[in-house]
């Protein structure tokens, strides 16, 4: 063995103690300090161990790559591998609490905020809908009893109203986001820049999905919603050919009802109706890129991921809801993502980790999140194709 060979043996022994390997070159450490700063690994890595670690890591590297001119290209070659789930999943805190518009904001934030204003009324609503299931019962097993038909239509129009101004709110909703959606993915701003500067209007896109998937959950519990609709058309179609016009109608005239119908015939009407207006915003808007559609919803999934996740993010919520908030979130931009992107959520092509997704989820109490884990299961579009893996298909199981 050459003396050459032996020192490089020797040295490759002290890097089994990273304590006892001299740390990098001051300007190696200071660029690889910055580098990994802006990659999110920086916390992961301040103390002096993690120094020493890769400290040695970088000597490995420009050993075992020919000596120490080969270092610099070490050290490129390993922060390919710290970095790259962290390029391909990007780290910024998105402040679901507090973000406030800026003045670029303004204009469209008022636009959308003149509707969010109303939908915490509109979930009060739905969640104390009781229905008129009695009084249609009644009417149906004595239809000669005049008094007891009078008694459930009475009972059932104005339910059908409430029914319409709910619909009529999803329309808003509809308009809403994709104001949102194009202030999001307008050029030059990639979608992470985009939703880093304008985080209020990430804020209030948040709040539409979230405000969906609650309504759609209160709605698939609701039965009664449904089958007081069904009489009133029933109802309806019967005066109809008796030629009997009722006030009602003035409300809630034949077109729109069909249009009504077609709604909440949907499992998950409203996640349904903003699907079709991504969907729609895409064929559109033909000279932007669907990639920047697409983009923007699985940065955002990305985003809700990592915060999850990540202990220090997490500790900036203020309350469990935030955290309940979040993951609604992350659930809507997926299925968002799922019916728009031409190969779905679940493909390996798809720009969202879903092992990670759904491994969040499992990790919080079950009685939480099986609302949303049962969204994944059945109003996405793409997770029963042949190109998702079966372990993401046992994960949702």
């Amino acid at each position: 063995m050459t003396d050459t060979e032996r020192k490089r043996e020797e040295e490759k022994k002290k890097l089994q103690l990273p304590g006892s390997v001299p740390a990098a070159r001051p300007p190696v450490r200071r660029r690889l300090r910055l580098r990994l700063s802006r990659a999110g690994l920086g916390r992961a890595i301040v103390d002096s161990a993690g120094w020493a670690w890769l400290s040695a890591a970088l000597s490995a590297a420009a050993l075992w790559s020919g000596g120490e001119g080969c270092r610099f290209a070490g050290m490129g070659n390993l922060l390919k591998v710290l970095t790259r789930e962290i390029e391909n999943y990007p780290h910024f805190f998105l402040d679901f609490e507090n973000a406030q518009p800026t003045d670029g904001e303004r204009e469209v934030w008022n636009q959308v905020n003149a509707v969010l204003q109303d939908s915490e009324s509109m979930l009060s609503d739905l969640q104390s809908y009781k229905g008129a299931g009695q009084e249609i019962r009644d009417a149906i097993q004595n239809p000669n009893d005049i008094q007891l038909q009078e008694r459930a239509w009475n009972s059932v129009c104005p339910l059908v109203v409430r029914l319409k101004r709910f619909y009529e709110f999803s329309l808003r909703l509809e308009k809403a986001l994709q104001s949102l959606l194009e202030s999001l993915t307008c050029p030059p701003y990639t979608p992470t820049q985009h939703l880093e500067r304008e985080q209020a209007l990430a804020k209030q896109f948040a709040e539409i999905l979230h405000f969906t998937l609650r309504f759609d959950e209160l709605k698939m519990r609701n039965p009664a919603i449904q089958n007081d609709f069904s009489y009133y058309r029933r109802t309806l179609s019967r005066n109809r050919i008796n030629n009997m016009h009722l006030d009602i109608e003035s409300e809630v005239n034949n077109e729109m009802a069909n249009r009504m119908s077609l709604f909440y015939a949907e499992a998950t009407p409203v996640l349904k109706t903003l699907s079709n207006a991504t969907t729609c915003f895409v064929a559109e808007n033909k000279t932007l890129p669907i990639e920047n559609t697409t983009d923007c919803l699985s940065t955002m999934a990305s985003v809700c991921k990592v915060m999850l996740e990540t202990p220090e993010y997490r500790s900036r919520f203020t309350s469990e809801e935030t955290l309940m908030f979040c993951m609604r979130v992350m659930v809507g931009v997926i299925i968002l993502y799922d019916h728009v992107h031409p190969v779905g959520a679940f493909s390996k092509a798809s720009k969202i980790d879903m092992k990670g997704c759904i491994k969040v989820l499992r990790e919080q109490p079950p009685d939480t999140v099986e609302g949303l884990l049962n969204a994944l299961r059945f109003t996405t579009k793409h997770l029963n194709d042949e190109s998702t893996s079966k372990q993401v298909r046992a994960m949702l199981q």
